[in-house]
Order: structure tokens, then sequence, then C-alpha cells
């Protein structure tokens, strides 16, 4: 792998993941299940030899941003793409708003807040 490797995110279907390869090797990994509405994810992966590098964060953003393309919702189980929706609160909206609770997720940014009991 170069200094400043050539990365791409595939969604793999058959093993419901979406790899990130860098110069064509596979450096993470995001496992999910689908649905007919929505994708959960359950796993998130980088190889230890490229950890610390924002890789994880690159992978779950394009995964994220294909779930959206898709017209689809997240459902965030892994604590990997949990942590990078809190912190990226413009992916807020693919959580559907009966499941944010759950999830420990405030409301989308610009919507009203989820009435609380």
């Amino acid at each position: 792998m170069s200094d400043t490797p050539q990365l791409t995110v595939r969604n793999d279907q058959e093993a419901d993941q979406y790899e990130l390869l860098a110069d064509g090797v596979r450096v993470g990994l995001a496992h999910y299940q689908a649905g007919p509405t929505a994708i959960a994810f359950d796993h998130t992966e980088i190889a230890p030899e490229v950890e610390g590098h924002g890789l994880g964060g690159f992978l779950v953003k394009a995964a994220l941003d294909d779930v959206r393309a898709r017209g689809l919702a997240a459902l965030p189980y892994c604590s990997f793409v949990r942590h990078f929706i809190e912190t990226h609160p413009e992916y807020t909206d693919l959580v559907p708003p009966a499941r944010r609770r759950s999830f420990g997720l405030a409301p989308a940014p610009n919507q009203p807040k989820e009435n609380t009991p």
C-alpha cells in the first residue's frame, strides 16, 4: 500500500457488508443485515495496521451515503456507526424518529424534539 492509498468503498451484497479497499486490498468492513426499508449495521472493523487514520469514518460515511441514496433507513446497532452518527448529526435523519431514543440519538438537526414523557 502506498503512502496515500487509493480508497474505495463497495457494497458486497452477497456478504452483507460494505468493504473499504485501500489500493485494492480490503482493510475494513461494515457488516449489516438488510431489510426492505432499513439497513441494520451490526459490526464494523478496520485492520489493525491502518487504525487511527480516519478510515473507519471514511467507510461509515460512504455506507451511510449509499443508504441515503437508496432511500433506506439506518439502524446503528454497531457502536462505531452509532458514534459516527452522534458526531455527524447530519446523518441522524437516517435513523427512524421512533427508533432514535433507543439508540441514544437526538432528533435530526432542524427537526422538533420528540415528546418525552
